[in-house]
């Protein structure tokens, strides 16, 4: 009588079959990692550049927060003739915004920001040029949201291909009475999900919580010479 062979502890599987069931597991692996790889949601990520750049009298700088080659925001420092109760110089600095691009807003004009505010959507905002500070020879101070602060955030929304970003940018500003303002950008930086909102200091994804300021917008009040450093009336 013949013996049968058992397939036990001590069997060997032939050498053909052991490279099959190789193969296999082998195409399940990659198969896993491949549904991994696809399944994986996309991170978001906050793009901060640092930055010291003094701004003077009669001088501009322009930032370009995503370095794609387009100037996305321009600050400006300049002086100019106004004609208000007489003819006088006028100083004023500014925040130029090409296309459709556009600064957080208030009656006074672009709002300086504190930090741990919220940049977004349903915030007030404007653009062409809007301007931070402004003075005049005839004023015993200068007027404007930005005189004499420090590490106070530009609210910005800006586009990229088409689609809405919103980034910040840290100034301290001096003035020096009544109408000259030397201005100190620290950094800049840009949310590069589409259509989500920043906090203002924020470098990093989550490394700043929830925001603990909110925006208050002031009721609407006469900006005469403001107005004409923008060259309005």
């Amino acid at each position: 009588m013949k013996k049968q062979n058992r397939v036990g502890s001590d069997s060997v599987f032939p050498e053909a079959l052991q490279q099959r069931l190789n193969s296999y597991a082998l195409m399940a692996g990659a198969a896993g990692v491949s549904l991994l790889a696809l399944t994986s949601p996309s991170t978001a990520e906050i793009v901060y550049t640092k930055t010291h750049q003094v701004i003077g009298v009669n001088s501009s700088y322009g930032i370009d927060f995503n370095h794609d080659g387009t100037i996305d925001l321009t600050i400006q420092d300049k002086t100019s003739q106004g004609c208000f109760d007489g003819c006088n110089g006028l100083g004023s600095l500014l925040a130029v915004l090409p296309g459709t691009n556009e600064v957080v807003d208030d009656v006074y004009g672009a709002v300086a920001m504190k930090p741990g505010m919220r940049i977004g959507q349903g915030d007030p905002q404007k653009g062409g040029t809007q301007f931070m500070a402004f003075g005049s020879p005839q004023g015993s101070f200068p007027g404007g949201s930005w005189v004499n602060v420090n590490n106070r955030y530009l609210g910005l929304k800006f586009s990229i291909n088409g689609e809405t970003h919103y980034g910040w940018a840290r100034l301290s500003v001096q003035a020096q009475v009544p109408m000259f303002f030397t201005a100190t950008l620290t950094g800049y930086a840009y949310e590069t999900i589409p259509n989500k909102a920043i906090v203002a200091g924020q470098t990093k994804e989550g490394n700043d919580g929830a925001p603990n300021a909110v925006l208050n917008v002031p009721a609407a009040q006469s900006g005469t010479l403001g107005m004409l450093a923008l060259g309005k009336k």
